[in-house]
């Protein structure tokens, strides 16, 4: 059963990101149908990198007693910009989104497995420094599948990754050199993020930091644009508010930490859903801000409270009382910062809960999330919650309406 409930939830995540895929192509031709213009990148990377030791087993708690301290990867991108001749492409002059395939290693295959990555990219200039040397950022968020994930009889060292899948979040800044109208020379920073949003345990996630060398080479009329990030022709901005709703689900494991125990792994899966209600005022066509209302009922919150026994069983013998609606249910209040590219725009949100019971919900939490234009009105969301800047909670897959859009 828990093999078949981590395969559908593996299924879901890659639907999910097929259906993001789709969105692209949908939205692209609906918004440039006219022209059908686009510049298209192929791009390679390498990228070697740190590994924190967040835990033990990265110190060398594990089968061959060595650190696991290193990482490489190697990275296959295509992307495309909008023409100069588009209305996106005069907005947006330097965005560029696409698919990437990543294949990473760890240097102990035994025990974490070589995953690949597979994930939705966008990069774009945030400053000039020469005419043509600019200082840009990427961001990448998909799914990273082929770990070797903690197992009591053949992986039980490996208290770090509990599935086979597992999201994959990266953010980098680079210096773009454009040695020629189109190929470009790309070097910088990058932090790296994977997580399952404890949808299977354990959970305790792989962070990890790196430099990041690569060349792009564009096919189509690429000469590089002098308009200032801040400006593009013909286009005067009016500021104004839009209104996003949300509804979000999500499946999750729960593991807690009794006292005078060691933790353990509730039986069972539990359900997440969410409302987010999120007015923000747009200063420019690249950033919006403003605040949320959130509303969550994740059926696995404070159950560590409402153990049946007075002493702690084994975890397959564990039983527990339901928790109330109250403990369940929690709202907060977050304040949002959204970066606005063409299809895309990284939602980002520090809040806390007002309206709560339990230690589970008491905290503050943070937000990422993907939105994913299909119409102007119509996105797909995919978010990730922590608490506490630091515990993975849940992930937030769903679809949001915006109000007043333009």
């Amino acid at each position: 059963m828990k093999t078949k409930l981590n395969k559908i939830i593996s299924e879901t995540t890659l639907s999910f990101l097929l259906l993001m895929l789709i969105s692209i192509n949908i939205h692209a031709v609906n918004r440039d149908s006219t022209s059908g213009k686009f510049i298209h990148m192929i791009g390679i990377d390498l990228k070697p990198g740190y590994t924190f030791p967040t835990h033990e087993f990265f110190e060398g708690a594990n089968n061959a007693q060595q650190k696991i301290n290193s990482t490489l990867s190697g990275h296959l991108k295509y992307g495309f910009k909008f023409s100069p001749s588009t209305r996106l492409g005069n907005i947006y002059p330097h965005a560029i989104q696409g698919i990437g395939v990543g294949y990473n290693t760890f240097f102990k295959s035994s025990e974490l497995g070589d995953p690949l990555n597979v994930y939705f990219f966008q990069t774009s200039r945030i400053a000039d420094i020469t005419q043509n040397l600019s200082f840009d950022y990427e961001w990448n968020f998909g799914t990273s599948i082929g770990w070797k994930k903690y197992d009591e009889e053949k992986n039980p060292l490996n208290m770090v990754v509990g599935s086979n899948a597992n999201a994959y979040i990266n953010l980098g800044f680079l210096l773009n050199w454009q040695i020629s109208s189109n190929t470009n020379l790309r070097g910088g920073v990058g932090v790296t993020h994977y997580s399952n949003g404890n949808t299977s345990y354990p959970n305790s996630g792989v962070n990890t930091i790196g430099a990041s060398v690569g060349v792009t080479r564009f096919f189509g009329n690429n000469e590089r644009s002098t308009y200032p990030l801040h400006q593009s022709r013909n286009h005067l901005f009016n500021s104004y508010i839009n209104y996003d709703l949300i509804i979000y689900g999500a499946i999750r494991k729960k593991g807690i930490f009794p006292e005078n125990s060691n933790p353990m792994l509730v039986p069972g899966s539990f359900g997440v859903a969410g409302l987010n209600f999120n007015p923000l005022y747009n200063f420019s066509k690249y950033f919006r801000a403003g605040a949320s209302l959130d509303l969550q009922y994740d059926e696995s919150a404070n159950i560590v409270k409402h153990i049946a026994n007075d002493y702690i069983p084994e975890p397959e013998n564990l039983k527990f009382y339901r928790p109330s609606f109250r403990e369940k249910f929690s709202a907060g209040i977050s304040l949002r910062a959204e970066i606005v590219m063409p299809i895309f725009s990284i939602n980002l949100g520090v809040g806390k809960n007002f309206l709560c019971k339990g230690d589970d919900t008491n905290s503050f939490y943070q937000t990422f999330v993907l939105k994913t234009n299909i119409t102007d009105n119509l996105f797909l969301h995919t978010g990730y919650q922590l608490y506490r800047f630091k515990d993975p909670n849940n992930l937030m897959l769903g679809l949001g309406y915006r109000f007043n859009a333009k």
